[in-house]
């Protein structure tokens, strides 16, 4: 299957104070379509094509760098435009996720803080994530365009934490962006589509 550039879910304008329409130009309409393209380019003759985007992210992952860096980010990006909305964030969390963050990673504010400390301490380039494994949800932090899927869990919560995702914003201010996203832009409900799949 050929990688394509969805389109973002909300207008531009949509994220505004919080993202800013300029941020999610640069982000959406260049560095991700940058992946796009460069994937497609390395998918040919990969062996892979025709493979889903996760077999794709697990298969070339410590075998095909080049593939693996643009088809991981890729995979990031599809789900990161999801994972916000207007007027999203905070404390509203759907009751399954709800029961399993107070029991699993001990309730939203420790959640909030071992999230955030995680995206903070992410030396370079990177992502945190709210991932499944064995039933249960656990916090971890990758680098680049790394994830969970080749640690053997199932994202489902990640947060950009690339320059590209947060410099025109908040400058060098990586704490103050991570906790604008938490405090005012996580898509919880795609978050529970995301859980409920992952422990079917």
């Amino acid at each position: 299957m050929a990688f394509e550039l969805p389109p973002l879910p909300y207008d531009y304008e949509a994220l505004q104070p919080y993202m800013s329409k300029e941020t999610l130009e640069y982000h959406h309409d260049k560095h991700h379509q940058a992946y796009v393209t460069n994937g497609n380019k390395l998918l040919e003759g990969s062996g892979l094509e025709g493979k889903s985007l996760e077999d794709i992210v697990k298969q070339s992952y410590s075998k095909n760098a080049g593939l693996f860096n643009n088809a991981a980010q890729h995979y990031n990006h599809v789900h990161f435009w999801k994972w916000m909305k207007k007027d999203g964030g905070g404390n509203k969390i759907p009751g399954a996720l709800a029961q399993a963050i107070d029991s699993d990673l001990g309730g939203y504010d420790k959640f909030k803080a071992d999230f955030m400390q995680a995206g903070a301490t992410q030396f370079g380039s990177g992502w945190c994530w709210i991932a499944v494994r064995d039933g249960k949800l656990e916090i971890t932090k990758t680098p680049n365009g790394e994830n969970p899927l080749v640690h053997g869990g199932t994202p489902i919560l990640g947060c950009d934490v690339w320059e590209h995702s947060y410099y025109i914003d908040y400058r060098n201010a990586r704490p103050k962006y991570l906790e604008a996203w938490v405090d005012s832009l996580i898509n919880w409900d795609y978050v529970l589509e995301l859980y409920e799949k992952a422990i079917a």
